[in-house]
């Protein structure tokens, strides 16, 4: 964190709301202070703000959270103007503006989407502005959509290529047991994801979030996988976060940054299929960096066309994720044929299944 230069900071409904449901305003000013200090080097934040539905509840006059998907999107379009009225004057005493961008899943999914989202974070950055980031939940739905926060700060944090995410919540950090279990204590450094193994990890989300632990950690999996950094600490031990000092639990980073295709590839594409490789074919596609041949495929998994993206598994599962040449009816032609093979059945000048370049391993 010392050395970070851009960070993700996503901090929950249960940090942003009081005991009666209400927005904490003295908590939305803090992180505005804070954030605007950070930003004072030539730095920059983007802030990932739940609380769209917690801050409609009481103008509704709504005394929880809705269940109903109706409610609950009328709840998020009431509270979301709110949010953000709330946080552009926060920072304005500050002299700094900020921007509302909400996300959906099609943002992320869709390449186009994806790139245009990323291209317009950046100009925000450029020219001084904090962005505040939430999932559109007016438009939402409960099968399409990110789900939690959580997850949609680490997909924004490796949009933007951060240097750290950190999430904040209302606990300290990653425990080996839930708080308050006898013998439990706080995990102050996570190195690898073998580690967590041996965390018991519950998801009891506050009684106006969405999230837990769980999704805390499968956000942090995913943006350590993708070289970023995590920070997870407790909402009023920001200021001491973005200093360096050690709070929290600390995720290392695991993986190499991608690119940002790469990137999208492995985490935000929608898969359409499945191709299923010998041990020989998933050697040559994570040790030795090759392109998927047709000789290493053994099944074809589903229907799907030429240019879209597909899980690639071998004996042991997934391993990577890519976009394919052929239309799946192809490929099972192709599939188990050296490229004399396919040359002397006619191919003429045969491509990789999945070029080198196409290719996301995950392994």
């Amino acid at each position: 964190m010392a050395s970070a230069r851009r960070v993700v900071v996503k901090i929950g409904s249960s940090s942003l709301t009081r005991e009666d449901g209400g927005l904490d305003l003295n908590r939305i000013d803090v992180v505005a202070r804070l954030a605007s200090q950070w930003c004072e080097g030539g730095r920059e934040i983007l802030i990932v703000s739940s609380g769209a539905i917690a801050a409609g509840l009481e103008p509704l006059g709504l005394g929880a959270r809705p269940r109903d998907l109706p409610t609950a999107q009328a709840t998020a379009a009431m509270g979301q103007g709110l949010l953000v009225a709330r946080w552009s004057a926060a920072f304005q005493s500050h002299h700094r503006h900020v921007a509302q961008v909400l996300l959906t899943t099609d943002d992320v999914m869709r390449r186009d989407h994806y790139t245009n989202a990323r291209q317009a974070l950046e100009k925000l950055l450029g020219f001084g502005v904090v962005p505040i980031i939430n999932e559109n939940d007016t438009v939402a739905t409960r099968e399409v959509r990110f789900g939690d926060n959580d997850r949609l700060a680490s997909y924004v944090a490796q949009m933007v290529a951060a240097d750290a995410l950190v999430l904040l919540t209302d606990v300290d950090g990653l425990y080996t047991a839930p708080p308050g279990t006898p013998g439990a204590h706080l995990v102050p450094t996570v190195g690898s994801h073998d580690e967590l193994r041996s965390v018991l990890v519950t998801g009891a989300g506050s009684k106006v979030g969405s999230g837990g632990m769980v999704t805390k950690v499968q956000a942090a999996t995913m943006a350590t996988s993708s070289g970023i950094g995590v920070l997870l600490t407790h909402a009023d031990r920001l200021g001491e976060a973005l200093r360096g000092e050690r709070v929290g639990t600390w995720f290392e980073a695991t993986g190499q940054r991608p690119a940002s295709r790469t990137l999208w590839i492995a985490h935000a594409a929608p898969s359409r299929g499945e191709l299923l490789l010998d041990q020989g074919a998933v050697e040559a596609i994570t040790a030795r960096k090759k392109s998927l041949l047709a000789a290493g495929v053994r099944q074809v998994i589903s229907h799907f066309d030429s240019g879209d993206v597909v899980d690639i598994a071998g004996p042991s599962g997934l391993v990577a994720r890519g976009i394919v040449s052929y239309d799946s009816d192809t490929v099972a032609a192709m599939a188990g044929l050296s490229a004399r093979d396919l040359l002397r059945s006619g191919w003429e000048n045969p491509r990789p299944i999945v070029h080198r370049d196409d290719l996301a391993v995950l392994l």
